[in-house]
């Protein structure tokens, strides 16, 4: 719906240009959000592409990407609250995009946090890790812990 939308709303902006000398100087500004919605397209196809590959992105390269996303669609909402009336951008278009830009909001919100959370959490292990696993010489299972290191016994088996 978004690329439809896009579309749409590029189409409109580029008619513009045919209807004098006024809508000439209107076409510069109204052609702005053009770079906007093409970098906001190619962002989403990114999130898409992500979600249906087998390489599943960390939660950390998730949160940056959706960052980027709700970057964007700020930088577009301003713009296009700024333009409607000038630019004639049709309300469904703007209804649409500003929520969007509340839906990927959310998301990133908590992308991001369970991005910090498994931040935090392999900060904690590494740090057990590099103490000594935190429960004595036997780690929490009689084991090395979450050091990843087990030493084979020596001698004949």
């Amino acid at each position: 719906m978004l690329t439809k939308s896009i579309a749409t709303l590029a189409a409109a902006l580029t008619g513009a240009v045919f209807f004098g000398g006024a809508a000439l100087a209107q076409s510069a500004d109204c052609g702005a959000i053009q770079q906007t919605l093409k970098t906001r397209q190619e962002l989403v196809a990114k999130a898409n592409a992500a979600s249906q590959s087998k390489k599943k992105m960390t939660p950390q390269e998730a949160c940056a990407l959706f960052g980027k996303l709700q970057s964007n669609g700020a930088e577009g909402v301003k713009w296009i609250t700024a333009n409607k009336e000038w630019c004639s951008i049709p309300d469904s278009f703007a209804e649409g995009f500003k929520a969007d830009h509340v839906k990927v909001s959310g998301i990133r919100t908590k992308i991001c946090t369970v991005a910090a959370q498994a931040s935090k959490m392999e900060a904690q292990a590494r740090a057990q890790a590099a103490a000594g696993g935190g429960q004595g010489p036997g780690g929490l299972l009689g084991g090395p812990g979450l050091s990843g290191s087990f030493k084979m016994p020596q001698g004949a088996l």
